[in-house]
């Protein structure tokens, strides 16, 4: 059934407001998914504080020239879909790259993040960063690592100054 050209700028219209909000999209290829795998797909995302949906190529062609995005020729050929989060897109990647492992059905596409173009390899190894929490406490780690380290030797010198005073003050003590 064609589409009509009232819902055709309905979705021009979605499609440039998702671009325009999120500056970072995960595209992917899920054709050969099951409901039940697609609805997981959507539940894990939606966890992750994203969304997940799936586009009209040529319609999202048309937002892609417009907001001057030049993804790689043949991206969007055959079905795509599109992850995004405003919470961060290494949640939606991970979602997407995982059940690429565990279906072997689900392709990545090349992708927006932060306004850069990444191939499918650059969007795998995104999925493999460790959760932002988890990044903030090794910096912080490392960043609290020197101070920790001075105060040791900072508290080991005073208790040295403090131990040679209180041996002196004992062997004072003892002739008399």
């Amino acid at each position: 059934m064609a589409i009509t050209k009232e819902r055709k700028d309905e979705l021009v219209a979605q499609y440039r407001e998702l671009v325009e909000k999120y500056p970072s999209l995960i595209l992917a290829s899920t054709s050969g998914l099951t409901v039940k795998q697609l609805e997981g797909l959507r539940s894990q995302v939606r966890e992750a504080g994203g969304e997940f949906r799936i586009v009209k190529n040529t319609l999202m062609n048309v937002v892609f020239d417009d907001a001057g995005i030049k993804l790689p020729e043949g991206t969007l050929i055959g079905p795509t879909s599109i992850g995004f989060s405003s919470d961060g897109v290494v949640t939606v990647a991970k979602a997407l790259v995982d059940l690429a492992k565990e279906t072997k059905v689900v392709k990545l596409k090349p992708s927006i993040v932060d306004g850069v173009v990444y191939n499918e390899s650059q969007v795998t190894r995104l999925a493999e960063l460790p959760p932002l929490p988890v990044v903030q406490a090794t910096l912080l780690s490392v960043i609290q690592a020197p101070a920790t380290k001075l105060a040791g030797v900072v508290s080991g010198s005073v208790r040295q100054v403090v131990n040679v005073m209180k041996a002196y003050s004992e062997t004072e003590a003892a002739p008399a």
